[in-house]
């Protein structure tokens, strides 16, 4: 039996991307989001209600997400999130500068002089 990967942390920055990615797929409550997120990554990132709320609440002050209470197929009311149009735009710069991040630890992590050794 393979013991499951350790959680990762977050690095400064990275829950706002998540959330903004998240969303690009349409309107989410917050528990929704936060699943999302743990499933994506294969249970990699877990967002505590803590971490994830305080966030949500950022990212609406600086209107890149727009918050309305709705109903839900089970009739429960609830906060949905939807990306505004400044936040698709914040969300490719964001994604931009860590697809550049990512190439970058992988050079330094694995040189390509060093390949094969």
């Amino acid at each position: 039996m393979s013991k499951p990967p350790a959680r990762v942390e977050f690095l400064q920055g990275t829950l706002d991307v998540l959330i903004l990615r998240t969303l690009q797929a349409g309107p989410s409550h917050g528990h929704a989001i936060a699943k999302h997120i743990q499933s994506t990554s294969q249970d990699l990132l877990q967002v505590e209600t803590g971490t994830l709320y305080p966030a949500l609440h950022r990212l609406e002050a600086k209107g890149w997400i727009a918050a309305s209470w709705e109903h839900s197929e089970k009739g429960k009311r609830g906060r949905y999130y939807r990306l505004s149009p400044s936040g698709r735009k914040q969300l490719a710069v964001e994604q931009s500068k860590w697809e550049a991040f990512a190439r970058a630890m992988g050079l330094v992590l694995r040189p390509l002089d060093q390949e094969g050794q």
